[in-house]
C-alpha cells in the first residue's frame, strides 16, 4: 500500500462487537468522518458490508486479532480489497486506546498508503493449512498417549521398551494385549514375540517380570482407546488432505525430490506458503516470514543478538523435521551442510540453516515449477578446492609429515 486512498475504512475487531471507522472525501481536503458499530452476528456483518459498498469504499484495514477477524475478512474479501495489518506494527500513540481511537487510526493509516498487509491465502489454501495443522495437533496428541503408556508399563516396572525398538509395533500390541487380560506370567508373554524380537526372549522374560496391577490394567485400557480414535482420526484427516491436493500435484512431485521432504511435508509446505510466490518478493522475503531468518538487531555500530524473527511456527516446524531427515541423507548437500554447521554453531542452528535452504529452493521450485538438482556431499570441498587442500596440508605437517601432492590421472 503506497498510494492514497479516497474512500477507506478501518475495522477494529472483538469477540461480540466491531467499529469500524469510514473517511471519504478529497485527497487535498479533511476526510469526513463516520463511525458506526455493529455486532458480529452475520446479519449485522451483512449490513456493515452493504454500508461500506453504498458509500462507495475500496479498501478496509483489519487489525488481526485472535481469529475474531476471520468471519468478517470472509465476508468483506469478495466484493471489497481487504487488508489484514498485523497488531504489532499499528500501535496507536500511548494514552489513546479505544475501539474508536483504534478504528480511525488504521483507517488514516490505510488512507495514507502506510500499512503493510499480511499475507492471507486463497480460500482453498486456507481449508488446506486447517487441515493439515489440525492433522499435526493430532499427531502430537497420539505422541503423548502413547508416552502416557510408556509412563504406566513403568510404573507397574514393565521394561518392555527397554527391549523392544516400539512398543506399539505388532510384537508390543499382542504383549499389552495380553496384559490387559490379565496374562502375568513373562515366560508366555515373551512367547508372543514376533520377527528378530524372538531373539530377544531371555531379555524380554526380565523385561515383562513386574507388578502390573488392575489401576495399570485400566488407565492402559483408556490410552489404548484414545489411540485407535487418534488413528482413526488421522487417517480420515489423511484422506481429506489428499482431495485437496490434487490441484496442486505436480508441486508436490517436486518437492518430495528434495532430500528429506516428503509426502506430509510437502502437503505441510504447500498449505503454508501456498503455490503463487508472488507475495513474496524474493526468497529471503519468505524466510524472514516463516521466522527462518536472523533477525536485525545493531546499535552504535554493534550488531547484538541475532535470534531468528518470530514467524509461521507450524513452517518452521515442517522445515526443521525435514532438515533433520536431510541431514542424515547420504551423499546430499544437505548432510554437508548440517556437519559443516554442526560443530561450530551446534545442532540446532545447523538444523535450522539447513531448514533456510529447504525452504529457499523450495520458494524456487514453485516458482519456476522445477525438480530439485542435487549438487552433492562434496559441494563445499569443491567450490574450496584450494583451501581444503591447503588445510589439510598444514594438519600434516604439524604432525611432523612432508607432503608432496601429486594429482591422479582421471580414469578414461
Amino acid at each position: 500500500m503506497d498510494a492514497i486512498i479516497e474512500r477507506c475504512c478501518g475495522i477494529d475487531v472483538h469477540k461480540q462487537s466491531l467499529t469500524a471507522c469510514l473517511l471519504a472525501g478529497s485527497l487535498e481536503g479533511k476526510p469526513e468522518i463516520t463511525i458506526k458499530t455493529f455486532s458480529t452476528m452475520t446479519n449485522d456483518l451483512l449490513q456493515l458490508k452493504d454500508w461500506l459498498e453504498k458509500a462507495g469504499c475500496t479498501h478496509i484495514a483489519i487489525e488481526s486479532t485472535g481469529v475474531y477477524w476471520k468471519p468478517v475478512f470472509n465476508l468483506l474479501e469478495e466484493s471489497l480489497e481487504v487488508v489484514l495489518v498485523n497488531a504489532r506494527d499499528v500501535k496507536n500513540v500511548p494514552g489513546r486506546k479505544t475501539d474508536v481511537k483504534d478504528c480511525q487510526w488504521l483507517a488514516q493509516l490505510l488512507r495514507c498508503g502506510l500499512l503493510k498487509p499480511s499475507f492471507i491465502p486463497e480460500r482453498e489454501i486456507r481449508e488446506l493449512r486447517d487441515l493439515t495443522r489440525y492433522r499435526r495437533k493430532l499427531t502430537q496428541d497420539l505422541t503423548a498417549e502413547k508416552n502416557r503408556v510408556q509412563k504406566v508399563l513403568e510404573d507397574a516396572n514393565i521394561k518392555l521398551s527397554s527391549v523392544a525398538t516400539d512398543i506399539f509395533g505388532v510384537s508390543g500390541r499382542i504383549m499389552m494385549d495380553a496384559l490387559l487380560n490379565q496374562e502375568t506370567a513373562p515366560e508366555q508373554l515373551a512367547e508372543l514375540a514376533k520377527g528378530r524380537l524372538r531373539n530377544k526372549i531371555p531379555e524380554l522374560v526380565e523385561a515383562l517380570t513386574g507388578n502390573l496391577r488392575a489401576h495399570h490394567r485400566f488407565m492402559i485400557e483408556q490410552s489404548l482407546q484414545h489411540i485407535a480414535f487418534l488413528t482413526e482420526s488421522i487417517a480420515r484427516l489423511d484422506v481429506q488432505i489428499d482431495k485437496c491436493m490434487a490441484p496442486f500435484r505436480q508441486v508436490e512431485a517436486n518437492l518430495k525430490t528434495i532430500p528429506g521432504v516428503k509426502k506430509k511435508t510437502a502437503e505441510g509446505i504447500v498449505a503454508e506458503i501456498g503455490v503463487e510466490m508472488e507475495q513474496f518478493p524474493t526468497a529471503a522475503h519468505l524466510a524472514s516470514w516463516a521466522g527462518m531468518a536472523p533477525g536485525n538487531n545493531e546499535s552504535a555500530g554493534k550488531r547484538r543478538s541475532g535470534h531468528t524473527t518470530h514467524g509461521d511456527k507450524w513452517l518452521r516446524t515442517t522445515l526443521v523435521e525435514a532438515a533433520w531427515a536431510a541431514s542424515k541423507s547420504k551423499g546430499s548437500y544437505f548432510k554437508a551442510q548440517y556437519h559443516r554447521l554442526a560443530g561450530k554453531r551446534g545442532k540446532k542452528r545447523a538444523l535450522v540453516a539447513v531448514g533456510h535452504s529447504i525452504l529457499t529452493i523450495a520458494y524456487y521450485m514453485i516458482k519456476n515449477n522445477c525438480a530439485y538438482k542435487e549438487l552433492g556431499e562434496d559441494y563445499f570441498d569443491q567450490i574450496n578446492h584450494d583451501a581444503v587442500l591447503k588445510r589439510q596440508v598444514k594438519r600434516l605437517e604439524k604432525l611432523g609429515y612432508k607432503v608432496t601432492l601429486e594429482p591422479v590421472p582421471q580414469a578414461a
